[in-house]
């Protein structure tokens, strides 16, 4: 691609789930609470990380058609029920249980740079969440969480899951720009990755405890990226915000 220039950059899309919140501690504390209420001793950190690493399969089936699509509760719901099974306690949780560890990805605490670092963004750019997050979900997690994004853009919105390359494309007809004019924020090589291929530019921001201490996060060097930061707070200072 070519040089990357600032002030080509129209639109900032950030994804959420590690990026821009903690979903692992988020996860893990409120699983800590369901366990105990439910009389079951389940490590909540390790819960977490098995979860989590049901994510990018769930929705690499419906990428690939071997499923109907479906928004990301159901895919988390389906993951959840498989994992209580295999842990041999799925006759502990209700559905109204397994209901509220679904929801548990719908309340999650945002990073400390993350809010300060998108409002000085804003000054300059248009900044969206762009996350495999469904509508509902994103609209609830990112209030919530008090993050001042301008809009939300779900991959709901084009029936698919990044990163196939129609949800980034998807982003930018929606604000109306060329995907070169837009720069995705991510913490995960494959977002990353899946940005550059459908023609946006992109932003790596480390995240080093992003899957906990015992599970080593993405690196920066393990792809290519134009820019690469620590945190929000040196992004909009590398974008002149």
């Amino acid at each position: 691609m070519s040089e990357f220039d600032r002030d080509a950059i129209q639109v900032i899309t950030c994804d959420i789930f590690g990026t821009t919140v903690d979903w692992f501690t988020g996860v893990a504390d409120q699983a800590a609470e369901i366990f105990r209420a439910a009389g079951v001793e389940l490590d909540p950190l390790d819960f977490a990380t098995e979860w989590r690493e049901m994510y990018l399969p769930s929705m690499q089936r419906v990428r690939t058609g071997e499923r109907p699509w479906a928004y990301l509760d159901t895919l988390h719901r389906e993951s959840l029920d498989r994992l209580l099974e295999h842990h041999g306690v799925g006759g502990h949780f209700d559905d109204a249980a397994r209901a509220k560890l679904v929801r548990a990805w719908h309340l999650l605490p945002a990073w400390p740079d993350a809010a300060a670092g998108l409002t000085r963004l804003r000054e300059r750019y248009t900044v969206a969440a762009l996350s495999n997050g469904g509508f509902a979900l994103l609209t609830r997690l990112i209030k919530a969480a008090g993050l001042p994004f301008d809009c939300i853009l779900s991959a709901e919105l084009a029936r698919s899951y990044k990163p196939a390359p129609e949800v980034y494309r998807t982003a930018a007809t929606l604000l109306d720009v060329a995907p070169d004019r837009v720069l995705m924020v991510a913490t995960h090589n494959w977002d990353i990755d899946g940005a550059r291929e459908a023609g946006l530019r992109t932003a790596f921001i480390e995240r080093p405890g992003e899957k906990g201490p015992h599970h080593k996060a993405d690196r920066p060097g393990e792809t290519v990226s134009d820019l690469t930061v620590t945190d929000f707070a040196e992004l909009a200072e590398k974008l002149g915000c």
